[in-house]
């Protein structure tokens, strides 16, 4: 079951895709990571589809990442005299706090958080962009506003502020109770939404207490202000394009998405570019040539892992989706651009032990034609280093935690193993060697070059290395 590319795919589960065979079908396209979305389906649901993965982990003996994504804040107006209205540019419309029946002239906006952030002239959006509102007056209950863009609005459409910074945690009494759920199931990445602030990540982080990577969702434009504190908090990012796209012009998201990257890949921490990925495949068997470039771009520019929603969660061709999204990876990392770039855009070691030996991996490796690097680590801070190099070749990720290999899932360039506790740096060599042969990594002749952190089970502590030749 090893995959031909570095870049990794995640797929979400949905009604269309919740049954052993479909799950196998997809597994077997290429995805390595399952989203299992938290907006949407009771916990036996989401439970069956763990069940279901893991029993396919036994089947294809391959460690399968799972994802929790969390919903987050929903930030929603109330209901309306006849379930919907129309709203007209240039005409007046109040949003009070109070709950009041809406109309086309004004609203209730059950949120107090909202209402303590406004300031004259702030924009609103309604219905995930498609109406625009402009604050005139505001009050601790109230907002007197002009329609800029007007359209028809229903019941408990969304609201976005995206010049303010709402004093609203990003896990709410929901959340908490599916991240416990989903914590004792065991899944292996809890993806936080409404990502504010770096304290929004310290947060998530202690409930979580490790047993699972955080993955900041990067979807307001607040949290852009603090985006290197916050990527170097959590353990990896996603670039929630979709949000990101009602609050910031669309102009700027290509932008934003090579900030967040750059930053990730200087920080070395795994980054996911999401949404709208392959849309028109959610009822076309084939995408536009616009969103193969889109998908194309992320891999060009270094992204770890790219991710399918509606195409996997509910689209009529899940499997073919998931299929175009490896053989676009595919394509891209034979290119001798996509090397070149990369190589260009290498980062340079910290000057720490560790990372002069994962440094030194990566130039041995190049400079002898191995075939393979090969990592071993309990914590997987080895492997990460080693994928943070973007080496030549693959890396073969050995570690005795199941936890481990099912986090690296997500993780550039890494094939991971589960082995045995080992005891000495020598017979982990010789477990690398077997390990490669048995995975289809080398043949006779080829060498290994090998790293690890003695003594092991030490947290960070590459400090390593040896080439060995394949006998």
């Amino acid at each position: 079951m090893r995959r031909r590319r570095n870049a990794k795919i995640i797929a979400t589960l949905g009604p269309g895709t919740s049954d052993e065979k479909s799950i196998n079908d997809l597994f077997l396209a290429g995805v390595d990571v399952f989203r299992l979305n938290f907006s949407h389906g009771a916990h036996a649901e989401h439970k069956a589809r763990f069940d279901t993965i893991r029993a396919l982990e036994k089947k294809h003996n391959r460690p399968i990442g799972i994802l929790l994504d969390l919903q987050g804040p929903k930030l929603r107006l109330g209901v309306f005299e006849d379930g919907k209205a129309v709203l007209r540019s240039g005409n007046p419309f109040r949003l009070e706090l109070a709950e009041i029946q809406g109309n086309d002239v004004g609203a209730s906006l059950p949120h107090p958080e909202i209402f303590a952030a406004l300031k004259p002239e702030m924009k609103l959006l309604l219905d995930d962009g498609k109406i625009e509102l402009k604050v005139h007056k505001c009050g601790k209950d109230f907002a007197e506003t002009m329609v800029v863009t007007g359209g028809e609005i229903s019941d408990r459409k969304g609201v976005n502020v995206p010049s303010a910074m709402l004093e609203l945690s990003p896990i709410t009494e929901k959340d908490h109770g599916d991240l416990k759920y989903g914590l004792e199931l065991g899944v292996d990445w809890v993806a936080l939404s409404f990502v504010q602030r770096p304290e929004d990540i310290v947060e998530a982080k202690k409930l979580v207490d490790g047993r699972a990577g955080v993955m900041a969702k990067l979807e307001k434009p607040s949290a852009i202000e603090y985006l290197d504190e916050i990527v170097d908090l959590a353990d990896a990012v996603m670039v929630a394009r979709g949000d990101l796209g009602v609050e910031l012009p669309p102009e700027d998201v290509p932008a934003i998405q090579k900030q967040i990257l750059f930053s990730c890949r200087c920080a070395g921490k795994p980054v996911v570019v999401a949404t709208q990925m392959l849309e028109s495949m959610i009822h076309t068997p084939t995408p536009t040539r616009a969103e193969a470039s889109d998908v194309a771009t992320a891999i060009y520019d270094g992204a770890d892992a790219v991710m399918l929603s509606a195409e996997t969660a509910v689209g009529e061709y899940p499997i073919e989706t998931v299929s175009m999204m490896d053989r676009i990876i595919n394509r891209v990392e034979v290119d001798p651009l996509y090397r070149k770039i990369t190589d260009a855009e290498h980062r340079e070691a910290e000057s720490t032990a560790s990372d002069a030996i994962t440094a030194a991996a990566r130039q041995s490796a190049q400079i002898i034609s191995a075939a393979a690097i090969v990592t071993f680590s309990s914590s997987g801070s080895t492997t990460l280093r080693a994928s943070r190099e973007r080496p030549s070749v693959s890396i073969l990720g050995l570690t005795p935690r199941w936890e481990t290999a099912r986090r690296m899932t997500l993780v550039w360039g890494v094939h991971s193993v589960l082995t045995p506790d080992l005891t000495s740096f020598t017979e982990m060599v010789d477990l690398a060697i077997e390990s490669a042969k048995k995975e289809e990594f080398v043949s006779l002749g080829d060498y290994l070059v090998v790293t690890a952190g003695v003594p092991f089970g030490t947290p960070g502590a590459t400090n390593i290395l040896r080439i060995a030749k394949v006998k």
